[in-house]
């Protein structure tokens, strides 16, 4: 641990050390407040110093920042972390505590005159001819970046605009927190074996070891998923297999009213914070000279325009609609078939949806559930990246980690060196953990004091837990979502850039980040890929290939229905941040019944609230930015479509395409434009054809 510098007093605190891995294991909320204020008070001495003696020069600018940054990788970025994946009340407090400082030094760096005059003096230079693509996209955008930390204002605009930025991190936060505690605050105990009736075996295990966490029971008065008591929460885990399965009509309505109505009243209540948020960014977007905030957002985006992303929505819509009226129609005519003389409801579709798809492919989810536990899932996941990319990942041992369901795995080329490394945080912890599943950068890939520092990756998924000797078995969806989070993983972790500042996901547009996560999702068809990763748990008998062709068949499932709900979100995030007054009389609630009317065959219910969990875009990082799923996914389904050109079974071809795959999308990062890195890739510009294709749209 290097702590040279660092006071007598600090020495012992963990996020003062700044070599080696994070002490995840040491780390204590006491630790954050000292650490954190010793941190800033050093890098705020630094920023003087280099102020006062900058040169326009690779070496005498951003060589000096990137080393002011590296001690935020130790001192700050493990406190994010913990605060997404293992929240408490004191954590939060200390989070908080600090959490306006570090906003405003991070505006006082992203507003200094001297760094942003050296910046345009390196760019109009003599060296700028020199530097690699990287260096010049980091000057470029470095630039951009202190014009949109609002640079270019003085005086009283200045002040309010430093004002918008730490009241919108303070909101934001406050936003996520009341979705974790509102989701913690619910749930729905059942005792009447009756209630229960068509829910699996493993959701009934899942729900009597959460009674029994819950409420403290052990021994004989601990509940069984045979006899129950059963508590159901609304974690995505407990929430969906409940509604795909249980039979009791009415407690399918409580509980997706619960649901739909999270954080939506009393001291939870994050409907005020929605537009305080909205209003906040439609004011730092003029103060800034745009006339909304989506195009303050797609400024640093791939999308040339609002329009652009409206065109690209109005495109996908017309292309899935009457496939969205047919699935409604196919699920009302089975519910009154089965005897539902009832107008189908919200909280019929994923019931009967299930049913459909059991009645047309022959198959359950709880089918195919024994036949994904997480580790062959990992070792066959682990098999195709080895294979297409050239990469092994092994296990390690005797790392400091936040919980003991966390693992430590390194990536190493076919040299056997180590290159990169990762921690998974597979499994659901509703009382701790935010829900939802995501790719956090541990440590950045970059040069300390010549030596190369390995890029680390945290990959967090919410997905179902062991149940007593049972491992985690895992839905297809979870499986896919791994995939997913594994992609962009993979990106952060095969960067060959050294450039901290565009080494892996750092500089890339945001609405191509999602390229190599998608990307991944497609090999969960690939029959090889998937024979590989599903082993039955108690036999280790591969999926049978009856139920893969099942699987296969089921893929464009209700796919119009799909493209519509995910439209919806993207489109409701653009109007929220482009033409919605935050003002006005219009609520946000009824933005998104406007949305629906065109995108939702099966409207949302009146009170539906459930804007106030939409945390990807007021409080993550997709605000006017939601539409980048789909518009990395024509990116993603474009690039998957050049393994299918040469051949999926053809394991040479595969790895040939795979080693461009990996050189470009993978290696480059933010040293060129996505655009650019994509034509690399493909030798063209993307095709909207194989998305449609792969989703039975075409």
């Amino acid at each position: 641990m290097t702590t040279s510098a660092v006071p007598a007093e600090l020495r012992d605190n963990p996020l003062t050390w700044t070599d080696g891995l994070p002490r995840f294991d040491l780390i204590k909320t006491e630790h954050i407040e000292p650490a954190v204020r010793h941190l800033l008070k050093t890098a705020e001495q630094q920023l003087t110093d280099l102020e006062a003696t900058i040169q326009p020069t690779w070496e005498g600018s951003f060589a000096k920042l990137e080393e002011m940054d590296r001690p935020f990788e130790y001192g700050w970025e493990p406190v994010t972390h913990l605060f997404g994946v293992m929240n408490s009340d004191e954590l939060r407090a200390a989070y908080e505590a600090v959490l306006s400082e570090v906003v405003q030094f991070g505006l006082r760096a992203s507003q200094s005159r001297p760094i942003y005059e050296a910046c345009l003096k390196i760019r109009d230079g003599a060296e700028w001819p020199k530097l690699n693509a990287a260096r010049q996209r980091i000057v470029t955008k470095r630039i951009q970046s202190a014009e949109l930390a609002g640079i270019g204002l003085e005086g009283a605009k200045r002040d309010r605009f430093n004002a918008i930025v730490q009241e919108l991190s303070q909101i934001k936060t406050k936003f996520s927190n009341n979705i974790l505690d509102a989701t913690k605050a619910y749930e729905l105990v059942l005792t009447n074996p009756a209630d229960v009736e068509g829910i699996p075996p493993s959701s009934l295990e899942m729900a009597a070891q959460s009674y029994n966490s819950a409420k403290q029971k052990t021994g004989d008065d601990a509940a069984t998923g045979e006899k129950g008591p059963w508590r159901f929460t609304l974690d995505a885990p407990s929430f969906i297999p409940f509604m795909e399965h249980c039979r009791n009509r009415d407690l399918r309505e409580s509980l997706y009213r619960a649901y739909i109505c999270r954080a939506s009243s009393g001291p939870l209540d994050n409907t005020p914070l929605m537009t305080s948020i909205l209003k906040l960014r439609q004011e730092k977007s003029e103060l800034l000279g745009f006339k909304s905030y989506a195009e303050l957002s797609l400024a640093t985006k791939m999308a040339p325009s609002v329009e652009a992303v409206q065109s690209m929505f109005d495109t996908l819509r017309k292309a899935s609609w009457e496939a969205g009226v047919k699935d409604f129609e196919e699920l009302k005519q089975l519910a009154a078939k089965s005897g539902q003389s009832v107008k189908v409801m919200n909280w019929d579709v994923a019931f009967w949806a299930e049913r459909l798809r059991e009645q047309r492919f022959n198959f359950t989810d709880e089918e195919l559930r024994p036949y994904f536990p997480l580790e062959p899932v990992l070792e066959g996941m682990f098999g195709l990246v080895k294979r297409i990319f050239g990469i092994e990942v092994r296990a390690k041992s005797g790392v400091p980690v936040w919980h003991s369901d966390v693992r430590y795995f390194e990536v190493l080329n076919d040299k056997g060196s180590v290159i990169a490394a990762f921690y998974l945080d597979p499994f659901c912890r509703p009382a701790t953990k935010r829900p939802g599943a995501w790719m956090g950068t541990c440590l950045n890939r970059r040069r300390v004091n010549g030596e190369l520092q390995i890029p680390i990756a945290h990959l967090v998924c919410n997905s179902t837990p062991p149940v007593g000797d049972k491992p985690s078995l895992m839905t297809f969806g979870e499986v896919e979502t791994l995939f997913h989070e594994f992609g962009h993983g993979l990106q952060h972790m095969l960067t060959v850039v050294d450039e901290s500042d565009a080494a892996g996901i750092n500089g890339v547009e945001w609405d191509a980040v999602e390229l190599p996560s998608q990307f991944m999702e497609n090999w969960c068809y690939h029959k090889p890929t998937l024979l590989g990763i599903a082993r039955h748990y108690q036999t280790g008998e591969p999926l049978p290939d009856e139920l893969f062709e099942k699987l296969s068949a089921a893929r464009t499932f209700r796919a119009g229905s799909m493209m519509l709900r995910q439209l919806t979100f993207g489109m409701t995030d653009i109007r929220l941040h482009h033409g919605f007054d935050p003002n006005g009389s219009q609520t946000v609630f009824d933005v998104q019944r406007e949305v629906s009317q065109i995108t939702s065959v099966l409207p949302p219910l009146p009170e539906d609230r459930s804007l106030c969990t939409f945390s990807h875009i007021f409080a993550g990082g997709y605000a006017a930015g939601y539409y980048s799923y789909k518009w990395a996914e024509v990116l993603s389904a474009d690039a998957f479509a050049a393994f299918e050109e040469a051949g999926l079974d053809n394991p040479a071809a595969i790895a040939q395409v795979g080693r461009r795959f990996r050189d470009t999308v993978l290696a480059l990062g933010g040293s060129q434009h996505p655009m650019d890195v994509f034509r690399q890739f493909r030798g063209r510009e993307p095709d909207p054809q194989p998305l449609l294709r792969h989703n039975g749209l075409a």
